[in-house]
């Protein structure tokens, strides 16, 4: 069975051969090829020369081309802070739609070109070198986390009460440029789209019901009408939300750290696919090899058989390459 067909097998609910191990890497993958992270942002080829190792050295059942939040606020005009070893980051200072009468002249941009092209070339190369041995995984922000991105997270949490208008028609906006972009990749070459939705764990209950999981829902079942796979990733604190996002029809959620995976397979039900959800610093980078099997032992014994192998969040640069092993033998041993 090869990767890609262990992933599908647990996605379908089937028999596979061995438990899926599929942890996000970033920072992790670059210093593993020796690159600086600011060339891995920037260039398909970096990116995917580092996947590409860190998935043969580790057992990883998948390469991923995310890298960072700020490829579409980029290529919309958002001001972009670059640093040599680091991911960029958005000025928050200079929110693109700081004044949102801007957001009147905003255009979508051109998938295939600027920092979304360089996303879109990444996932070429990618079916180029592994065929169908590993699963290929893309990336797109998601309504809330996109919207933050372009407003600034402060005034777009103020809006969700002062301007509800406003806040709908900028989650329009993005979703639609969000669906444009994900099917660039899945014709590249991408079996999945993970949709990143970070700022989605700061709202209330009541706000991600009725204002943010619609948009959610579209842009999944959108990705779903292409032909693609979704992993639906929300950092944090989702306790709140975690019913909300067993309904939204992804194929696999992952659970960060602070959400308890007893908790969200009470709250999703036997069927969803969870991920998760050791924390990537206490106990992934600073643990042993010892304490990492035990705590993934203990989310796979509170998950069930729909689970798959991962931290809550990215492994950490500087975490022991004795630990990764661990979450590698620990999913080869689940036969």
């Amino acid at each position: 069975m090869t990767s890609r067909e262990r992933v599908i097998a647990k996605i379908q609910g089937v028999e596979a051969d061995h438990l899926p191990l599929m942890p996000i890497t970033m920072m992790f993958a670059a210093d593993q090829a020796g690159a600086h992270y600011g060339d891995y942002a920037r260039h398909a080829a970096v990116l995917v020369e580092a996947q590409l190792k860190t998935a043969a050295k580790f057992g990883f059942d998948y390469v991923s081309a995310i890298s960072d939040p700020a490829r579409e606020a980029a290529d919309l005009g958002a001001a972009i802070e670059w640093f040599e070893d680091q991911p960029p980051a958005i000025n928050e200072g200079h929110a693109l739609l700081a004044d949102k009468s801007v957001f009147a002249s905003l255009r979508p941009p051109d998938v295939h070109a600027g920092r979304m092209g360089d996303r879109v070339r990444a996932l070429e190369l990618f079916r180029r070198e592994v065929g169908g041995d590993l699963l290929i995984e893309g990336w797109v922000e998601g309504p809330c986390a996109e919207a933050a991105d372009l407003r600034g997270i402060n005034n777009l949490m103020t809006d969700f009460t002062d301007d509800p208008i406003f806040v709908h028609d900028l989650m329009e906006f993005v979703v639609d440029m969000e669906l444009s972009f994900a099917k660039a990749q899945i014709e590249a070459g991408a079996d999945l789209i993970g949709i990143g939705d970070a700022a989605a764990s700061l709202v209330g209950p009541k706000v991600y019901k009725d204002i943010v999981w619609p948009f959610e829902k579209r842009l999944v079942d959108g990705i779903h009408a292409m032909g693609g796979l979704v992993r639906l990733h929300i950092c944090g604190n989702t306790k709140r939300i975690l019913e909300g996002m067993g309904r939204l029809g992804a194929d696999i959620v992952d659970l960060d750290y602070p959400s308890p995976v007893a908790m969200g397979r009470a709250a999703m039900g036997p069927n969803q696919v969870l991920l998760g959800n050791l924390d990537p610093v206490k106990v992934v980078r600073d643990g042993t090899p010892e304490t990492v099997t035990e705590a993934i032992a203990a989310c796979h014994r509170d998950a069930g058989d729909r689970y798959i192998a991962g931290a809550g969040c990215e492994i950490c640069r500087g975490t022991p390459d004795a630990n990764i092993f661990a979450l590698r033998d620990y999913a080869r041993s689940c036969r």
